[in-house]
């Protein structure tokens, strides 16, 4: 099995100014596992990007990745505080 959160923080942080304030948490509810990342404040432009690109990119290799495993993977971003 692949750990998708591990995944996930490695794209993010290489996409981030403040690495060290990613946040990543799985929760598998059913037969979905739901990947929450959470940035820095700051980061959150570069993490969603023009029109919603990069968390689609982000969103689309991570869904690929849980393809390959018969597994459904879903990527939401956390509520900012």
């Amino acid at each position: 099995m692949t750990d998708y959160a591990d995944l996930t923080r490695f794209i993010i942080e290489r996409m981030v100014g403040a690495p060290e304030a990613v946040t990543v948490r799985s929760e598998v509810k059913g037969r979905t596992t739901i990947i929450e990342v959470g940035v820095a404040e700051a980061d959150m432009g570069k993490l969603i990007g023009k029109g919603g690109r990069n968390i689609d990119a982000v969103r689309a290799v991570v869904r690929a990745a849980g393809l390959r495993g018969h597994e459904r993977v879903q990527v939401e971003l956390a509520e900012q505080r």
